[in-house]
C-alpha cells in the first residue's frame, strides 16, 4: 500500500509538471497585481468613509466603489481565462491517458499469461527440459528480463493511473470552480449596475437642486485650489529628461488630440443655463466619439503622478519639460505609471466617468507652471 501511494505521489508530481509553469506565472503575476489594486482601492474608500460626507465626497465613494468592483470583475476574468486553460488542457490529456492506460493494461495482461505459462515448471525441471546449455542461458537471460520489464510496466501501469485520477479529479474541481467564478463575476456586475444607478440619481440631485448645485460649485472650487497646490509642488521638483526634445511651446497649435470626441465644457467662464451660476474652468471636457476610449498623451514627457486625486477621479500629470504640463483626469484605467517616460501620441489610460458630472468625459488641461492655458489655442485645429 505504502508503494502504491509513493508511486501515487511520484505520478501526480509528473501530471503537475505537463502545464506550461510560464502560462501559470503569468496569470499569478497578473493576479497579484489586480489585488494589490484592489486592496490600495480599498483602503481608499476606508480613508473616504471615515471623512465629512459631502456631495462630491458621496460622488467620489461611487466612483472608487465602481473602480473597485471593476477591478474586482478584471480579478475574477482573470481567474476564469486561467481556469478555462487549465480546464481545457487537462480534457485534452484524458483520453490520451486513458488510451495508454489501456495499452499498459494490455500488456501487464500478456506478461501475466507468460509468466504463468512458466510457473507450471520448477527451476529443476527447467535445467532438465532444457535441450542443451545455449538452451538454457538464453532462455534464464529472457525470463530475467520479462520479470525486469514486468516491474517496469506495472510502474508505468500506475503512474499513468494516478495521473488519470489527478486529471479526473482536476477535471472536477476546475468545472465547479468555473461555475463558482461566473456566479460570482455576475454578482459583481449587478453591484455595479446599483453603483451606476446610484452616481446618476446623486447627478440628477445636483442638475435640479439649487443647494445641491450651489455646495458642489463651493467644493469643486477647494479641490480646484488643491490641484493648483499639487501643480505648484510639481514645478518645484526639477525633472531631468535623459533624451532631447521639442519644447512644447513649439508645438503650439499643432498638438494631436488627447482623445477624438465633443468638447462638453469649455474652457475658461461658464455661466449656468437654470441657475446662472458662473463658474472659471481651468480645462476642458471632452466626451469621446463612439468607441473612441483610449486616452493618448499630446507631446513627449514624464508622468509625475498617475493617483486619484478629489474631484478629478484617476488623474494623469505628465510633465513636458521647461514646466509645461498637462493633465487627465477622470480616467478608469491607467496604462502608465509615476516616473514612466512617454512618447507623444503614447495610450496612457481609458476615459472614464470617474469624478465626472456630464458622464463619460475626458477632463484636459494644459499648464504652463501653475497657469492654466486654453487647451484649444495648443490642440490642432479642426
Amino acid at each position: 500500500m505504502k508503494i502504491f501511494r509513493f508511486l501515487l505521489f511520484l505520478a501526480l508530481l509528473s501530471f503537475l509538471s505537463l502545464f506550461p509553469q510560464e502560462d501559470i506565472s503569468e496569470f499569478e503575476e497578473r493576479l497579484a497585481k489586480i489585488s494589490a489594486q484592489i486592496k490600495e482601492i480599498k483602503a481608499k474608500i476606508e480613508g473616504e468613509e471615515k471623512k465629512e460626507s459631502t456631495i462630491l465626497s458621496r460622488l467620489d465613494r461611487i466612483g472608487l466603489k465602481k473602480n473597485l468592483i471593476k477591478k474586482e470583475i478584471s480579478f475574477y476574468n482573470i481567474r476564469l481565462e486561467k481556469t478555462n486553460r487549465e480546464l481545457l488542457a487537462t480534457k485534452r490529456k484524458i483520453p490520451s491517458l486513458r488510451s495508454k492506460l489501456e495499452r499498459e493494461r494490455q500488456s501487464i495482461e500478456k506478461i501475466l499469461i507468460t509468466l504463468y505459462k512458466f510457473g507450471k515448471f520448477s527451476f529443476i525441471e527447467f535445467m532438465l527440459q532444457a535441450k542443451d546449455i545455449t538452451t538454457l542461458l538464453s532462455e534464464g537471460k529472457n525470463l530475467s528480463l520479462l520479470a525486469q520489464y514486468q516491474e517496469e510496466v506495472i510502474s508505468d501501469y500506475m503512474n499513468t493511473l494516478a495521473q488519470l485520477n489527478a486529471a479526473e479529479e482536476k477535471l472536477k474541481r476546475k468545472t465547479e470552480e468555473l461555475s463558482q467564478l461566473v456566479r460570482k463575476s455576475r454578482q459583481k456586475k449587478e453591484e455595479l449596475e446599483e453603483q451606476e444607478r446610484e452616481n446618476k440619481a446623486l447627478i440628477k440631485e445636483i442638475e435640479k437642486n439649487k443647494k445641491a448645485h450651489l455646495q458642489t460649485l463651493k467644493e469643486l472650487n477647494e479641490r480646484a485650489e488643491l490641484l493648483q497646490v499639487l501643480i505648484k509642488k510639481l514645478v518645484e521638483e526639477e525633472v531631468v529628461f535623459p533624451f532631447p526634445f521639442i519644447p512644447m511651446y513649439e508645438k503650439k497649435g499643432k498638438l494631436l488630440w488627447p482623445i477624438d470626441g465633443e468638447i462638453v465644457v469649455k474652457f475658461g467662464l461658464q455661466k449656468h443655463p437654470r441657475f446662472k451660476t458662473v463658474t472659471v474652468n481651468n480645462g476642458i471636457e471632452i466626451s469621446p466619439k463612439g468607441n473612441e476610449i483610449i486616452i493618448q498623451s499630446i507631446h513627449p514627457g514624464k508622468v509625475v503622478f498617475a493617483d486619484y486625486f478629489k474631484g478629478y477621479g484617476n488623474l494623469i500629470i505628465i510633465d513636458h519639460g521647461i514646466t509645461y504640463y498637462s493633465l487627465y483626469g477622470h480616467c478608469t484605467e491607467f496604462f502608465v505609471e509615476k516616473g514612466d517616460l512617454i512618447k507623444a501620441q503614447q495610450p496612457i489610460g481609458i476615459v472614464g466617468d470617474f469624478g465626472s458630472l456630464r458622464g463619460i468625459s475626458l477632463y484636459f488641461e494644459i499648464r504652463f507652471k501653475t497657469k492654466p492655458l486654453n487647451p484649444l489655442q495648443w490642440l490642432e485645429r479642426r
